[in-house]
């Protein structure tokens, strides 16, 4: 009998361990579709890098309302993916509750932190990245007015806007930065009508570069730039190639590498916690390629890679808007 039962055990405990090896990850698409050209798609592209490059397969569902991030979070789960890539601060909430029902599988949550034992946290210096793209805003700009249309009104896009604006103003201390928002609701990061209508106030207030920091909103941004004759600048993935010329730069926020890594770490290298990828781990960082090279001169060059290693060395600080909710170079 002694035996039988060992003959059981170490079946069941086989049993466990090919199931785990062969679980799939899972990823779960926050509101406005992996198609946006912005953070959702980053983050399908990190998988389907993922895909190509070892053949594996991974589940994946993309929110449609509000009423189904618990409903799609327990389904992924229950499906056997693992472990869970959980994309949005807007999921984090849900995921504190999800998360315990759940001990054997891992998730992994971009833009939130959730102290959970079986979560890694993911969130990005999105602060540098745009102090970055604003000297390149505040050196390029002829009026000295620029522009910022972020999407839904929270602490993570002004962290955006306070970045952005500190960068600006460290080229040019005399210039203008116009701030607006979309809205106040998940609805902000879809639509780009909207986004165009607010690009459009800021021309006529004199703006000649314009950042959008709005999910799908962002398409209707860049292209009423392209309309007016300004520049916008980009923002998660590279958006350069979508108006060349018109493109000033993009803020790259590697969503696709977290999506990648936590994908090919897989469970016997998933680590819990927090992770924080910054311009030192170029977890952030600007886009130059074919479509906007003529566009970024020597000299703009030059003076945003110098502070990009001031930033890395130390020797300039720049304030993050959600450590206290304030912003030295930004009213809101």
């Amino acid at each position: 009998m002694t035996l039988l039962k060992s003959f059981l055990s170490a079946g069941a405990v086989f049993a466990v361990s090919a199931a785990a090896a062969m679980a799939e990850p899972g990823l779960i698409i926050d509101l406005g579709g992996k198609f946006d050209k912005s953070f959702n798609e980053s983050a399908f592209n990190g998988a389907s890098r993922w895909v190509e490059e070892t053949g594996g397969e991974y589940l994946e569902t993309e929110l449609q309302s509000e009423a189904q991030r618990e409903q799609n979070m327990r389904r992924m789960a229950e499906r056997g993916a693992n472990p869970i890539v959980v994309l949005g601060f807007a999921n984090a909430s849900t995921l504190e509750v999800v998360a315990p029902d759940y001990p054997d599988t891992m998730f992994a949550i971009v833009d939130s932190v959730v102290d959970q034992p079986n979560v890694k946290s993911i969130v990005f210096s999105e602060h540098e990245g745009s102090f970055l793209v604003g000297m390149i805003a505040g050196l390029k700009s002829e009026s000295g007015t620029v522009g910022f249309v972020g999407g839904m009104d929270v602490p993570l896009i002004r962290k955006f806007a306070c970045g952005y604006a500190q960068g600006v103003m460290a080229a040019n201390p005399d210039a203008t930065v116009i701030s607006s928002m979309t809205g106040t609701t998940p609805t902000a990061w879809n639509d780009p009508v909207k986004g165009g209508e607010l690009a459009k106030a800021q021309v006529s207030q004199g703006a000649d570069v314009i950042y959008a920091a709005a999910g799908g909103t962002g398409v209707g941004i860049l292209q009423a730039a392209a309309d007016e004759g300004v520049f916008s600048i980009g923002v998660d993935s590279n958006q350069n190639f979508m108006h060349p010329g018109s493109v000033l730069t993009s803020m790259l926020k590697r969503v696709d590498n977290a999506v990648y890594e936590v994908f090919s770490e897989g469970l016997d290298g998933f680590e819990p916690g927090v992770t924080v990828l910054n311009l030192e781990s170029e977890g952030v960082g600007y886009a130059v390629d074919e479509f906007n090279e003529e566009l970024i001169t020597d000299e703009i060059t030059t003076a945003v890679e110098e502070a990009k290693a001031g930033i890395i060395a130390g020797d300039i600080e720049v304030h993050d808007y959600t450590s206290d909710d304030s912003c030295p170079a930004l009213t809101f």
